[in-house]
């Protein structure tokens, strides 16, 4: 029987794709390339872009296609087959990149093309051979042999034990629960969180409600919880996950994080630096270590006055000390009470379909694009949905697969992930295709899914980050789409498009009332406009604290005292935050952005694509939001770009001057009286 991943030459066949299928289409492949790369290699004449760039881009983009649906099936699906195959064909993948990345023979033959491109050579092809390059001596490829094994088995212990603190993480969100027959235990919970809540304590054959720690149920609870007790409860089982002071210890990740910063600094050092964050770096747009924590602390110093107002407004109205399960409560009640605005009043203007359509809506309006659904496209999923985004002459750009709601097994968060890169080389076009994955609250009885503000503001980010991956021009897959971007930058898509999600225009067209099916009235946006800067400063420190502590513990790393994670983060916490937490919070233990992400010594990057998201949408602000001429020249200097020029010469391009940070922090409200 044919292996289904193997067949690329249109969508993954989801329905034929099992677990078994994973390992063996890997080795298959990788062996078959390995070949390749021998004849190639083996040529005798000169390398140029067609024997060598070629050829590697195919086969590069091959890979990735096999790849896709393994990485993300894992982590959509309950099914702990798919953990154990993305388990099993993780170190093959990863020896096989190391090992590309560490071939003299391969890194002189792309010398050997840069040498020789002509003066005009395409520009796209100069970044790709660059970037290449560039990757070649970060992965070490002149160390001597000793070094380049010991790199390579690092490589592999990282990428295993990565995806073990993120699997520990859905472990213990997956097996926690609370279950109460108390009335007024539930008091204030949203009538569709206390709905789930009882049938799942049916299915578990147990009275009153069984709570999940699904993020929809957490946010619920301690935003709306009026029980105190409740939202400790959850709160603690939130800060705690995959940690020692969790109820379940089989999770903790802490010996994971000594081990993998101590590889990460290992690394480092084996490829010439000082640790991991000047290591991080090397990819990105801050020249270095100074410039981030300088940002950060400039930041930090323009917020901090806001936020201490913020912060005394919110105790003078509670009237009592606040602890940290508290902020969301009183938060909420303050902006009702003061603006008028609730998240559950506000829910009622967004059913999930009206604001689907109000966000494809936007990007129609900015891109002169047309998003269609196609039904007939095999799928993981009953819920997952699959569209299709055309140009103003009716041919394919690209399509991406949607899957929104939140279910026991699937990872939590949301992301976007390629599925498809688009390529353009050889004679063959390959639109590209994403996924965009989310954890919204589930269709009640009657299929209808209510989304809060944040909620909407979520999915207006993540599709910014799949029309990033979806319009790019560039054709070589290892610069295309987000390929290539510098890793502080490629935020900037996305926060840009929940600028919109604040827009009247907008969610004019992305609401429409449960009951009268009217679009949100002018003067409940006018509220919940009102009430988007109270709290923002307090945010604004959140992110700073969170960014300076990833930062601070990959540079200043010591092998003999090891990570010292929450030392440095009570340091951190210390300098720059007003709320204190408690002692058991051990928020570095499911800190997966930095310990099992891409985020590694790079979470400023959030603030930083932040400034330049704030910054971008100014340029609309200064003429419309649906300015044509304005969005074209986003979709040409950045959207379409992907790797293929410097990044801020392309932001300069499209605004005509650098960033600064007078927009995040007009947007914001810091600085203003409060």
């Amino acid at each position: 029987m044919s292996n289904p991943l193997l067949d690329t030459s249109g969508l993954p066949n989801f329905d034929a794709i099992k677990p078994q299928h994973a390992l063996p289409a890997l080795q298959e492949l990788i062996a078959a390339h390995r070949q390749k790369l021998a004849d190639i290699l083996a040529q005798p004449d000169a390398h140029d872009c067609a024997s060598l760039i070629t050829p590697m881009e195919e086969m590069s983009h091959e890979l990735s296609r096999v790849w896709s649906p393994i990485g993300h099936l894992q982590s959509v699906l309950d099914d702990p087959a798919w953990r154990d195959a993305y388990n099993e064909s993780l170190p093959l993948l990863t020896e096989h990149g190391t090992e590309l990345s560490q071939n003299n023979e391969l890194q002189k033959a792309y010398s050997q093309v840069s040498d020789n491109l002509p003066a005009d050579a395409d520009p796209a092809l100069r970044a790709l051979i660059e970037q290449e390059l560039r990757d070649f001596r970060l992965a070490g490829v002149a160390l001597p042999e000793a070094q380049k094994t010991r790199y390579r088995e690092l490589a592999q212990e990282i990428a295993a034990i990565q995806a073990t603190f993120e699997q520990n993480i859905q472990d213990a969100t997956d097996h926690w629960h609370y279950q109460t027959v108390a009335g007024d235990a539930v008091t204030g919970l949203p009538a569709s969180v206390r709905q789930r809540a009882s049938a799942d304590a049916k299915s578990n054959n147990v009275e009153g409600w069984w709570f999940k720690l699904d993020y929809p149920t957490y946010h619920a609870v301690m935003t709306h919880g009026e029980n105190r007790e409740l939202r400790e409860t959850f709160y603690r089982a939130w800060s705690t996950r995959a940690s020692d002071q969790a109820a379940d210890l089989q999770w903790d990740n802490s010996e994971i994080i000594e081990r993998i910063m101590s590889l990460r600094h290992e690394i480092a050092e084996i490829v010439g630096f000082d640790n991991y964050a000047a290591y991080s770096l090397a990819t990105k747009m801050a020249g270095s270590a100074n410039e981030v924590t300088e940002f950060l602390t400039e930041l930090a110093d323009k917020s901090r006055q806001t936020a201490k107002i913020e912060l005394e407004q919110l105790t003078t109205f509670t009237g009592r000390s606040l602890q940290p399960w508290d902020f969301s409560f009183y938060m909420e009640k303050l902006k009702q009470d003061r603006f008028a605005t609730s998240d559950e009043e506000l829910k009622l203007y967004f059913p999930f379909a009206t604001v689907k359509q109000g966000i494809f809506g936007v990007a129609e309006q900015l891109y002169g694009i047309s998003v269609v659904e196609n039904t007939n496209v095999s799928t993981w999923h009953e819920n997952v949905k699959y569209f299709e985004i055309s140009n103003a002459n009716n041919e394919l750009v690209g399509s991406f697969y949607t899957d929104l709601f939140a279910r026991n097994g699937k990872r939590g968060g949301a992301w976007m992930d390629e599925c498809v890169v688009r390529k353009d080389i050889a004679g063959t076009d390959t639109r590209p295709v994403g996924y965009l994955v989310c954890n919204f609250p589930p269709p009640d009885e009657s299929g209808a899914s209510f989304l809060t503000h944040t909620d909407v503001v979520t999915l207006f980010h993540e599709f910014g980050h799949m029309l990033h991956h979806l319009l790019t021009r560039i054709t070589y897959p290892s610069i295309s789409g987000i390929n290539g971007v510098p890793w502080d930058a490629v935020e900037l898509p996305s926060q840009f498009m929940e600028n919109f999600a604040w827009c009247y225009d907008v969610l004019e067209k992305c609401s429409a009332h449960q009951d009268s099916g009217k679009s949100m009235p002018r003067e409940v946006f006018d509220n919940l406009q009102a009430s988007r800067n109270f709290g923002e400063a307090l945010a604004m420190l959140r992110q700073i604290e969170l960014a300076l502590f990833d930062f601070r513990l990959h540079a200043n790393y010591d092998p003999e005292k090891g990570a010292n994670a929450l030392p440095i983060l009570n340091a951190v916490r210390a300098e720059v935050a007003l709320i204190r937490h408690p002692d058991f919070n051990r928020l570095p233990h499911s800190f997966s952005h930095i310990f099992a992400g891409g985020y590694a010594a790079g979470y400023y990057s959030y603030k930083w694509a932040e400034v330049l998201a704030a910054d971008a949408f100014a340029a609309f602000e200064e003429t419309s939001i649906f300015d044509r001429a304005t969005a074209t020249r986003f979709r040409e200097e950045i959207l379409e770009i992907g790797g293929s020029r410097d990044f801020m010469d392309a932001y300069i391009a499209f605004r005509g001057r650098k960033p600064t940070l007078d927009a995040l922090l007009r947007q914001s409200g810091i600085g203003k009286a409060a």
